[in-house]
């Protein structure tokens, strides 16, 4: 694993970033800087703006912190690997739960789709994207996954592309060694493509449309009901592990 500066504090900004260059402070990154944090004209913050890789910048200002001059670069940018995460939403704190640990796991996309059992009807698409940032200051992640509007899921579907893996995880699946089933895929794909249905599971109509579909892959995550939360950190790890990039860099 790479070496991360964890100490210092890591802010997005929506800038673009070069030595020397000066970046306002947006309000809430002035309070927390200064509030919470208690840091001070002179002291030092990683930022990065999902481009142009991280960089150390120096706090200005006279009363409280203000401004970022940015000063050297720390990390080139990281892209990520071609994963999308697809969901049906949650409510409030699990939504946001689910989204940091996307974020977390590698995802690059975000993509709510609407099911027939779907108990959100409408989707904060600014608050995701809020919680995409907060995990990725966090985390040392310097790509910022994309947060897609939500459709329904049959809309999804028909502009799904074929040549990338669909990973349905389907509780109704016959159990099986998901991380075998998954290794057993090889490789050659795109993309791939995450899909964790409601609480409600899918009706049965949809999951047939989810059969039809090429390059699908109907998994079971093991004996046990899991919650649409844990089931995406889990499903996530698992993919990840078989054919993600923690497998670390391809053999030369």
């Amino acid at each position: 694993m790479p070496q991360h500066d964890f100490r210092s504090p890591r802010l997005f900004v929506d800038a673009p970033l070069a030595e020397g260059r000066t970046i306002a402070l947006e309000r809430e990154q002035s309070n927390y800087l200064g509030n919470v944090l208690r840091l001070s004209a002179g002291e030092s913050v990683l930022v990065f703006n999902g481009r142009e890789g991280e960089w150390r910048a120096a706090i200005g200002g006279r009363k409280r912190p203000d401004n970022l001059l940015i000063e050297s670069r720390t990390r080139p940018q990281q892209q990520l690997a071609d994963l999308a995460y697809v969901f049906a939403p949650l409510k409030h704190a699990r939504l946001d739960y689910m989204v940091q640990k996307a974020v977390e796991m590698g995802a690059a996309r975000l993509e709510p789709v609407l099911t027939r059992f779907t108990q959100v009807s409408r989707v904060n698409g600014m608050r995701m994207r809020a919680n995409v940032i907060e995990a990725a200051e966090q985390c040392g992640i310097l790509s910022l996954a994309f947060v897609a509007d939500p459709v329904p899921l049959e809309r999804y579907l028909s502009g799904r592309e074929g040549q990338r893996l669909l990973v349905f995880c389907d509780e109704a699946a016959e159990v099986a060694d998901p991380l075998q089933l998954l290794k057993a895929q090889g490789g050659g794909w795109s993309g791939i493509d995450v899909l964790i249905g409601p609480e409600g599971g899918f009706a049965e109509e949809e999951r047939l449309a989810l059969l039809r579909q090429p390059s699908t892959l109907r998994l079971a995550l093991g004996p046990r009901i899991l919650r649409a939360d844990t089931a995406g950190v889990a499903a996530l790890a698992l993919v990840q592990a078989a054919l993600g990039d923690w497998r670390g860099p391809p053999k030369s």
